[in-house]
């Protein structure tokens, strides 16, 4: 499971992010100290860090100038939103910035958008007859090579990363459409659908009454 640090003081909101990553289905540990949250980042494997800026014993901005362990992504989450903190949190190599409050379904959005940045997923996907290769962008059933557009790809990938996890139409819209999208969420169940008609997912992917779907595990 991808291991998410949450390095943010603020209780409540710390509660709120890694609420957030798990219905992601990351693992998220929460640290409210920044001089902790710098050794765990030093000696601890970490897939993702959300960091503060404004932490205790040692700032974002600090840690972000010490730490050795360059390769871990960083994404700043903190209330300071001067453009001259923003610029200087990703000069100082952190690969997004956001500023609080901030919507869950952006969060989530980001933290997939990193990941997939950083190959953090898998190139090859087997899922019973199914195999799907990121990198060829190529999908099969069997030995049949199927045809998806591009969306429906990046919808199907989506689920195979997200297995037995319920995904809400907000969330696949954010997620693969951008958070910025504003379209209907009645694209979601077009896509949904041929996505059941072309890769015989109809007792697989199933639909969650008023809220969204989920792709099951084959046990």
């Amino acid at each position: 499971m991808i291991r998410i640090l949450i390095a943010e003081d603020d209780a409540n909101i710390a509660k709120l992010i890694e609420a957030t990553v798990a219905i992601g289905g990351y693992e998220g540990v929460v640290c409210g100290n920044g001089a902790e949250a710098f050794r765990r980042m030093e000696k601890e494997e970490f897939d993702l860090v959300l960091l503060d800026v404004m932490l205790p014993e040692m700032s974002g901005f600090e840690i972000m100038r010490s730490r050795t362990n360059t390769k871990t992504p960083v994404i700043f989450i903190t209330a300071k939103q001067e453009l001259t903190d923003k610029v200087r949190g990703l000069r100082l190599g952190a690969e997004d910035y956001i500023v609080k409050p901030f919507e869950a379904m952006e969060l989530l959005a980001r933290i997939e958008v990193i990941l997939r940045r950083v190959s953090k997923t898998a190139v090859v996907y087997e899922y019973g007859d199914i195999s799907v290769n990121i990198e060829e962008h190529t999908c099969k059933l069997g030995d049949k090579q199927i045809y998806l557009t591009p969306k429906e790809f990046e919808v199907l990938v989506f689920f195979l990363q997200h297995k037995d996890v319920a995904i809400s139409r907000e969330r696949l819209l954010s997620a693969v459409w951008g958070f910025e999208y504003e379209g209907e969420t009645r694209t979601i169940d077009i896509h949904i659908q041929q996505l059941r008609k072309k890769l015989k997912l109809k007792e697989r992917l199933i639909t969650i009454p008023k809220l969204g779907y989920r792709l099951e595990s084959i046990k």
